[in-house]
């Protein structure tokens, strides 16, 4: 895509497969819902809007939703199809301190988050609590009674390295004593906040987990591992991976990722964590190698250190048999289909 051009819309199979993991009773738990929405800029909000459009329209839900955005007008030059979808007001503000809105709500869904890799430790945790602790105090006057809080993995801090899946009864945290720390601390605290605050006014609240994530509206140019080996194989660019290829993660399609979210929001159990990420594990060095493999790209991986025999493998890899269990969901996308899907996406806004 050219810079200054508009996102293009997500592929008809993507929404299709979204709508298809779940019941059609259950999309229709939605019906005549006003939600609260923060984040939807982001790429998970983009997900949430462009999927929430899709079953509006097939189940004709009535759904009305209001997104919260610093800059309204510059999303809708980038993305016109997510910004101007039926049903959807958008109200200027920053999630720490935006003025509430007089309509009435019975939904939110709490997706705002910094992640930016040079932002200053403080700035992350800041917006994470002052935005939760604003949401919240708009949840109470609104008399909400549905509460999501898309968290992260982050919350559980460093994954042993003998504990193959995370689920979400591991007590671990992230070290305090790192600066590093300030998402994940920020996302812990915030589930915190939320508990609380549920548990004050009689609030349905269910926290989603989030891990790492392959599709769609995916950067190819932050701090995302895979974004950044796709971009470097559609480019021809060699892939260059600053450590030694060990770390273990997983990558979940996004269309997998929205779908588990709504399951969260319309059948997850109030007060309960949910992981959302896959859990077939693949080390980034191999990861690397997949993407080209996948691309066809004639790209060179070069991995500038040798690891250590004797230090384990770090892991950031999710349980997710409680969502997959109890919400009812189906198996994700395999990967090397997603990255596929995400590539095709990639290729058809760059032909525009």
């Amino acid at each position: 895509m050219s810079a200054g051009s508009s996102l293009p819309a997500l592929p008809e199979d993507d929404l299709q497969h979204v709508i298809a993991q779940l019941p059609d009773e259950v999309w229709r738990g939605l019906y005549g819902r006003r939600l609260f929405l923060t984040g939807g800029t982001g790429f998970v909000g983009k997900w949430l809007l462009a999927t929430l459009a899709e079953a509006n329209r097939r189940f004709e839900l009535g759904v009305r939703a209001t997104v919260l955005s610093r800059d309204p007008e510059a999303f809708r030059t980038s993305a016109p199809h997510l910004a101007d979808a039926p049903g959807l007001n958008w109200l200027r503000g920053d999630v720490r301190d935006f003025a509430f809105p007089k309509e009435d709500f019975d939904t939110v869904i709490h997706a705002a988050t910094d992640v930016v890799a040079k932002a200053e430790p403080e700035h992350i945790f800041d917006t994470c609590i002052g935005g939760t602790r604003r949401v919240l105090a708009f949840a109470a006057q609104a008399q909400v009674r549905d509460f999501l809080l898309v968290s992260s993995g982050a919350v559980y801090g460093r994954q042993p390295s003998d504990l193959a899946r995370v689920p979400e009864t591991h007590a671990g945290a992230p070290d305090p004593l790192l600066p590093g720390s300030a998402y994940g601390e920020g996302k812990r605290a915030s589930e915190w906040l939320c508990a609380a605050a549920g548990n004050r006014i009689g609030m349905r609240v269910r926290s989603a987990r989030c891990f790492a994530f392959v599709g769609p509206y995916l950067p190819l140019d932050k701090h995302f591992a895979m974004g950044n080996f796709i971009g470097a194989a559609l480019d021809g660019r060699e892939i260059i991976i600053q450590g030694d290829g060990t770390p273990i993660r997983s990558y979940l399609h996004a269309a997998d990722m929205a779908a588990w979210l709504w399951a969260v929001v319309l059948k997850g159990r109030a007060g309960v964590a949910y992981n959302v990420g896959a859990d077939s594990e693949i080390s980034i060095g191999d990861l690397a190698q997949l993407v080209c493999r996948v691309i066809g790209s004639p790209s060179r991986v070069r991995i500038l250190r040798e690891p250590d025999p004797k230090l384990p493998a770090e892991r950031y890899v999710p349980d997710n048999r409680l969502a997959r269990t109890e919400l009812g969901l189906p198996a994700p996308i395999p990967l090397d289909e997603a990255i596929a899907r995400t590539v095709r996406w990639h290729r058809a806004g760059a032909a525009r």
